[in-house]
Protein backbone atom coordinates (compact mmCIF):
# COMPACT_ATOMS: atom_id res chain seq x y z
CA UNK A 1 0.00 0.00 0.00
CA UNK A 2 1.57 3.43 -0.92
CA UNK A 3 2.02 5.48 1.96
CA UNK A 4 -0.56 8.46 0.44
CA UNK A 5 -3.25 5.92 0.61
CA UNK A 6 -1.84 4.17 4.16
CA UNK A 7 -2.07 7.85 5.63
CA UNK A 8 -5.18 8.32 4.29
CA UNK A 9 -6.74 5.10 5.85
CA UNK A 10 -4.90 5.93 9.35
CA UNK A 11 -5.49 9.66 9.69
CA UNK A 12 -9.67 9.26 10.13
CA UNK A 13 -8.72 7.54 13.05
CA UNK A 14 -6.73 10.16 15.22
CA UNK A 15 -9.54 12.66 13.46
CA UNK A 16 -12.74 10.94 14.09
CA UNK A 17 -13.15 13.44 16.98
CA UNK A 18 -12.09 16.07 16.48
CA UNK A 19 -14.37 19.20 18.29
CA UNK A 20 -14.25 22.70 17.02
CA UNK A 21 -15.85 26.01 18.96
CA UNK A 22 -17.84 28.07 16.89
CA UNK A 23 -17.24 31.64 15.56
CA UNK A 24 -18.08 34.26 18.11
CA UNK A 25 -18.48 31.96 21.16
CA UNK A 26 -15.83 33.10 24.06
CA UNK A 27 -12.96 31.00 24.94
CA UNK A 28 -12.04 30.45 28.66
CA UNK A 29 -9.54 28.12 29.30
CA UNK A 30 -8.80 26.76 32.49
CA UNK A 31 -5.51 24.73 33.78
CA UNK A 32 -5.52 23.00 37.20
CA UNK A 33 -2.25 21.41 38.92
CA UNK A 34 -2.54 17.79 39.14
CA UNK A 35 -1.33 16.71 42.18
CA UNK A 36 -0.51 20.17 43.76
CA UNK A 37 -2.18 19.45 47.05
CA UNK A 38 0.61 16.44 48.31
CA UNK A 39 3.35 18.49 45.95
CA UNK A 40 2.87 21.36 48.09
CA UNK A 41 3.18 19.71 50.95
CA UNK A 42 5.98 17.00 49.97
CA UNK A 43 7.18 17.87 47.20
CA UNK A 44 8.41 21.38 47.50
CA UNK A 45 7.71 22.17 50.78
CA UNK A 46 6.19 25.45 50.68
CA UNK A 47 4.40 27.81 53.02
CA UNK A 48 1.52 26.87 54.40
CA UNK A 49 -1.38 28.07 53.44
CA UNK A 50 -0.28 30.31 51.05
CA UNK A 51 3.34 31.02 49.58
CA UNK A 52 4.68 34.22 47.53
CA UNK A 53 7.08 32.07 45.38
CA UNK A 54 4.26 30.01 44.52
CA UNK A 55 1.94 32.64 43.67
CA UNK A 56 5.05 34.45 41.68
CA UNK A 57 5.46 31.17 39.76
CA UNK A 58 2.25 30.89 38.99
CA UNK A 59 1.80 34.46 37.82
CA UNK A 60 4.61 34.15 35.48
CA UNK A 61 2.95 30.92 34.17
CA UNK A 62 0.48 33.09 33.11
CA UNK A 63 1.94 35.91 31.60
CA UNK A 64 3.67 32.37 29.12
CA UNK A 65 0.22 31.76 28.52
CA UNK A 66 0.09 35.27 26.74
CA UNK A 67 3.21 34.84 24.54
CA UNK A 68 2.28 31.12 23.30
CA UNK A 69 0.58 32.44 20.06
CA UNK A 70 -2.62 33.14 21.35
CA UNK A 71 -4.84 36.18 22.03
CA UNK A 72 -5.46 36.04 25.36
CA UNK A 73 -6.98 39.46 27.10
CA UNK A 74 -7.20 38.46 30.06
CA UNK A 75 -5.45 35.81 33.22
CA UNK A 76 -6.80 34.74 36.43
CA UNK A 77 -4.72 32.76 38.88
CA UNK A 78 -6.14 31.27 42.60
CA UNK A 79 -4.64 28.15 44.32
CA UNK A 80 -3.20 25.88 41.88
CA UNK A 81 -5.76 26.99 38.75
CA UNK A 82 -4.95 29.49 35.65
CA UNK A 83 -8.06 30.71 33.28
CA UNK A 84 -7.23 32.70 30.57
CA UNK A 85 -9.75 34.36 28.52
CA UNK A 86 -9.03 34.41 24.69
CA UNK A 87 -9.98 37.40 22.09
CA UNK A 88 -13.58 36.63 20.79
CA UNK A 89 -12.26 36.12 17.20
CA UNK A 90 -8.93 34.01 18.10
CA UNK A 91 -8.81 31.48 15.32
CA UNK A 92 -5.72 29.89 16.89
CA UNK A 93 -5.42 26.09 15.61
CA UNK A 94 -8.66 26.94 13.86
CA UNK A 95 -10.36 26.77 17.12
CA UNK A 96 -9.84 23.04 17.30
CA UNK A 97 -10.81 22.00 20.83
CA UNK A 98 -7.50 18.91 21.42
CA UNK A 99 -5.03 21.90 20.39
CA UNK A 100 -6.54 24.49 22.58
CA UNK A 101 -6.10 21.83 25.33
CA UNK A 102 -3.16 19.96 24.67
CA UNK A 103 -1.00 23.26 23.75
CA UNK A 104 -2.00 25.44 26.79
CA UNK A 105 -1.30 22.26 29.43
CA UNK A 106 1.41 21.49 27.77
CA UNK A 107 3.00 24.85 27.91
CA UNK A 108 1.94 26.01 31.43
CA UNK A 109 3.50 22.72 32.70
CA UNK A 110 7.11 22.83 31.24
CA UNK A 111 7.16 26.69 32.25
CA UNK A 112 5.98 25.73 36.26
CA UNK A 113 8.21 22.90 36.11
CA UNK A 114 11.60 25.22 34.80
CA UNK A 115 10.44 27.93 37.26
CA UNK A 116 10.12 25.58 40.29
CA UNK A 117 12.84 23.12 38.93
CA UNK A 118 10.68 20.16 40.11
CA UNK A 119 8.30 18.31 37.65
CA UNK A 120 4.85 19.49 37.52
CA UNK A 121 1.77 18.66 35.65
CA UNK A 122 -1.52 21.01 34.40
CA UNK A 123 -4.18 19.59 32.85
CA UNK A 124 -6.74 21.65 30.59
CA UNK A 125 -10.71 22.41 29.81
CA UNK A 126 -12.26 24.51 27.70
CA UNK A 127 -15.58 26.57 28.87
CA UNK A 128 -17.59 27.64 25.93
CA UNK A 129 -19.67 30.95 26.79
CA UNK A 130 -21.65 32.34 24.05
CA UNK A 131 -21.89 36.07 26.15
CA UNK A 132 -20.12 38.63 27.58
CA UNK A 133 -22.48 38.19 30.67
CA UNK A 134 -21.35 34.90 30.88
CA UNK A 135 -17.82 35.71 30.91
CA UNK A 136 -18.41 37.86 33.71
CA UNK A 137 -20.03 35.16 35.69
CA UNK A 138 -17.35 32.71 35.10
CA UNK A 139 -14.84 34.93 36.38
CA UNK A 140 -16.97 36.06 39.44
CA UNK A 141 -17.65 32.56 40.33
CA UNK A 142 -13.34 31.82 40.24
CA UNK A 143 -13.18 34.50 42.39
CA UNK A 144 -15.88 33.51 44.72
CA UNK A 145 -14.42 29.78 44.90
CA UNK A 146 -10.96 31.79 45.84
CA UNK A 147 -12.14 33.66 48.56
CA UNK A 148 -13.92 30.44 49.84
CA UNK A 149 -10.62 28.35 49.75
CA UNK A 150 -8.95 31.22 51.07
CA UNK A 151 -10.93 31.25 54.36
CA UNK A 152 -10.87 27.22 55.25
CA UNK A 153 -7.44 27.44 53.77
CA UNK A 154 -6.80 29.72 57.28
CA UNK A 155 -9.33 27.85 59.16
CA UNK A 156 -8.18 23.94 58.43
CA UNK A 157 -3.96 25.00 58.81
CA UNK A 158 -4.91 27.10 62.07
CA UNK A 159 -6.29 23.72 63.42
CA UNK A 160 -3.85 21.60 62.12
CA UNK A 161 -1.20 23.67 63.75
CA UNK A 162 -3.26 23.56 67.21
CA UNK A 163 -1.82 19.70 67.27
CA UNK A 164 -5.42 18.44 65.25
CA UNK A 165 -5.41 15.37 62.59
CA UNK A 166 -5.71 16.17 59.27
CA UNK A 167 -9.34 14.19 59.23
CA UNK A 168 -10.20 15.84 62.80
CA UNK A 169 -9.50 18.96 60.85
CA UNK A 170 -11.63 18.60 58.17
CA UNK A 171 -14.57 17.60 60.35
CA UNK A 172 -14.38 20.45 62.35
CA UNK A 173 -15.09 23.10 59.81
CA UNK A 174 -17.56 20.93 58.52
CA UNK A 175 -21.03 22.56 58.49
CA UNK A 176 -19.27 26.09 60.16
CA UNK A 177 -20.92 29.36 58.57
CA UNK A 178 -18.51 31.86 57.15
CA UNK A 179 -18.88 34.30 60.33
CA UNK A 180 -18.38 31.22 62.50
CA UNK A 181 -15.02 30.55 60.89
CA UNK A 182 -13.96 34.00 60.55
CA UNK A 183 -14.80 34.04 64.50
CA UNK A 184 -12.46 31.20 64.87
CA UNK A 185 -9.41 32.65 63.18
CA UNK A 186 -10.58 35.94 65.02
CA UNK A 187 -10.09 34.08 68.33
CA UNK A 188 -6.87 32.95 67.29
CA UNK A 189 -5.13 36.66 66.53
CA UNK A 190 -6.36 36.78 62.46
CA UNK A 191 -8.40 38.77 61.06
CA UNK A 192 -9.52 37.22 58.06
CA UNK A 193 -10.18 41.38 56.24
CA UNK A 194 -6.63 41.81 56.96
CA UNK A 195 -5.20 39.56 55.31
CA UNK A 196 -3.53 40.26 51.30
CA UNK A 197 -5.66 40.95 49.21
CA UNK A 198 -4.62 38.46 46.55
CA UNK A 199 -4.83 35.52 48.77
CA UNK A 200 -8.55 36.34 49.45
CA UNK A 201 -9.35 36.96 45.92
CA UNK A 202 -6.71 36.07 43.63
CA UNK A 203 -4.77 37.72 41.33
CA UNK A 204 -4.42 38.69 37.41
CA UNK A 205 -2.35 39.58 34.74
CA UNK A 206 -3.52 41.91 31.93
CA UNK A 207 -2.29 44.82 29.25
CA UNK A 208 -1.91 47.65 30.74
CA UNK A 209 -1.22 51.10 28.48
CA UNK A 210 1.83 53.57 29.86
CA UNK A 211 3.77 55.99 29.18
CA UNK A 212 7.30 55.76 27.79
CA UNK A 213 10.18 58.41 27.41
CA UNK A 214 11.42 58.63 23.53
CA UNK A 215 12.28 61.31 20.76
CA UNK A 216 10.54 62.60 17.79
CA UNK A 217 11.92 60.85 14.78
CA UNK A 218 11.23 64.13 13.12
CA UNK A 219 11.89 66.66 15.48
CA UNK A 220 14.49 65.23 18.25
CA UNK A 221 11.92 66.73 21.02
CA UNK A 222 11.54 64.58 23.90
CA UNK A 223 8.24 62.86 24.17
CA UNK A 224 6.09 60.56 25.68
CA UNK A 225 5.09 57.20 23.57
CA UNK A 226 2.15 54.97 24.54
CA UNK A 227 3.00 52.00 24.54
CA UNK A 228 1.18 48.85 26.21
CA UNK A 229 2.91 45.73 28.74
CA UNK A 230 1.62 42.95 30.71
CA UNK A 231 0.47 43.74 34.20
CA UNK A 232 0.10 41.62 37.31
CA UNK A 233 -2.56 42.80 39.70
CA UNK A 234 -2.72 41.47 43.30
CA UNK A 235 -5.30 43.94 44.24
CA UNK A 236 -8.67 42.97 42.22
CA UNK A 237 -11.66 44.17 43.05
CA UNK A 238 -14.52 42.06 44.11
CA UNK A 239 -18.09 41.28 43.68
CA UNK A 240 -19.54 43.96 41.05
CA UNK A 241 -16.77 46.29 41.14
CA UNK A 242 -14.72 43.31 39.77
CA UNK A 243 -17.73 42.30 37.34
CA UNK A 244 -17.35 45.53 35.76
CA UNK A 245 -13.59 45.45 35.70
CA UNK A 246 -14.23 42.03 33.75
CA UNK A 247 -16.82 43.85 31.22
CA UNK A 248 -14.34 45.98 30.58
CA UNK A 249 -11.86 43.63 29.58
CA UNK A 250 -13.95 41.39 27.34
CA UNK A 251 -15.53 44.65 25.50
CA UNK A 252 -11.97 46.24 25.10
CA UNK A 253 -10.52 42.71 23.83
CA UNK A 254 -6.99 44.45 23.61
CA UNK A 255 -3.80 42.14 24.11
CA UNK A 256 0.40 42.57 23.78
Amino acid sequence: MKFEDLDTKMRVFETAHDQYILPKIFIVIRLDGRGFTRQTKDVWKLEIPFDTQFRDIMLATTEHLFEIGFSVVYGYTQSDEISILLRRDDATFSRKVRKLISVTAGEASSHFTLSMGKLACFDARICQLPTESLVHDYFRWRQEDAHRNALNAHCYWLLRRSGKAAQQSAKQLMGLSVSEKNELLFQSGINFNDLPLWQKRGAAVYVEDYQKPALNPKTGESVLASRRRLKRDLELPMGEQYGDFIDRITASGVRV
